[in-house]
């Protein structure tokens, strides 16, 4: 019996010198069983479903299989780029990302410093209470909503505009412009109240002590939100641009669907939505396949640049 306890504890102390990162796996394995779940999710429905890429590069039929189906090599890839209509689609893509960038992004951090300085409780819950309604409710509801507001017989908008204004009514839902702003507007109005909670989290944990150190030297609220406000929250205004770029390539089809119409599909088709169209009505499987392996190797690319040039600024970034 000692002699096995002798050569147990030989053991271990051989295993812990020749292998730390097993000795240390070892050591926090009920951690590491905790991340077992999790694992099992993205193995199961992220890693594992990702062998159909394949289809990309067949010519894809249900009575064949995925793997039973004709390999054709780069053909659908050929007909992706010799398509005037994809780059019509691409156009339309990254300029309505590029919108949202612009003018959404920034909207969660102006809203999450205006609420860090209401000083009132039940107010400050009130209006962080109207901002995240909209994230919880479904695009096609408020994709009506805002189509009923915005008619032009019977919405309250044009009839504000008529009012106060004396403004003709406005088809906003039936003109490739309007349709833009309203498209950008209703990203504000869904997505605002979400991003504030990440931005007053990150607000919090800005030393108080920075702020009144600003004001004994002087500096009006507008310079303390510049100089201990912003860069206080830099990293993480840093970490959520790099995930906004790294999805510039993918504009949310709930919205898109919701709020386009024929008339305007010349400005609102994008890459979701002709990937719907052509690939789960058209049936065309396998071109779509090769629209999103495209876009996801874009979008790796993407995230990696902006990765690399926010730590090249000297933030933190995703890896």
């Amino acid at each position: 019996m000692k002699n096995s306890d002798n050569q147990l504890s030989i053991f271990k102390s051989t295993f812990r010198h020749k292998s730390p990162f097993l000795n240390n796996l070892y050591r926090d394995r009920y951690l590491y069983m905790l991340l077992l779940p999790v694992l099992a999710y993205y193995l199961l429905f992220k890693y594992g479903p990702m062998y159909g890429i394949i289809i990309a590069f067949k010519d894809f039929r249900f009575v064949d299989g995925i793997l039973g189906s004709k390999w054709v090599g780069l053909k659908h890839f050929e007909r992706l780029f010799s398509n005037p209509e994809f780059y019509n689609i691409l156009k339309n893509t990254l300029w309505l990302n590029f919108c949202s960038i612009l003018f959404v992004f920034p909207m969660p951090i102006i809203m999450a410093i205006m609420i860090n300085d209401i000083y009132s409780g039940a107010y400050k819950k009130t209006v962080q209470s109207f901002l995240y309604i909209p994230h919880f409710i479904s695009w096609i509801v408020l994709g009506k909503i805002l189509i009923a507001m915005l008619s032009p017989s019977t919405g309250v908008i044009n009839s504000l505009l008529k009012t106060v204004f004396g403004i003709d009514p406005i088809f906003f839902m039936g003109d490739t412009f309007w349709w833009q702003v309203s498209f950008i507007i209703s990203s504000i109005w869904q997505g605002t109240g979400w991003g504030t909670i990440i931005y007053l989290a990150a607000i919090s944990g800005v030393d108080s002590e920075l702020y009144d150190a600003a004001q004994i030297d002087g500096a009006n609220k507008l310079r303390q939100i510049w100089h201990v406000t912003l860069p206080g929250i830099r990293s993480t205004i840093a970490i959520m641009l790099i995930l906004r770029v790294g999805s510039v390539m993918d504009v949310g089809f709930e919205q898109i669907y919701a709020l386009q119409n024929p008339t305007v599909r010349g400005v609102s088709e994008v890459i979701s939505t002709y990937v719907y169209r052509l690939g789960i009505e058209g049936a065309q499987y396998s071109y779509t396949a090769a629209i999103g392996l495209f876009q996801s190797a874009i979008g790796l690319i993407l995230i990696s640049a902006t990765n690399k040039t926010v730590k090249s600024l000297g933030e933190n970034g995703l890896w």
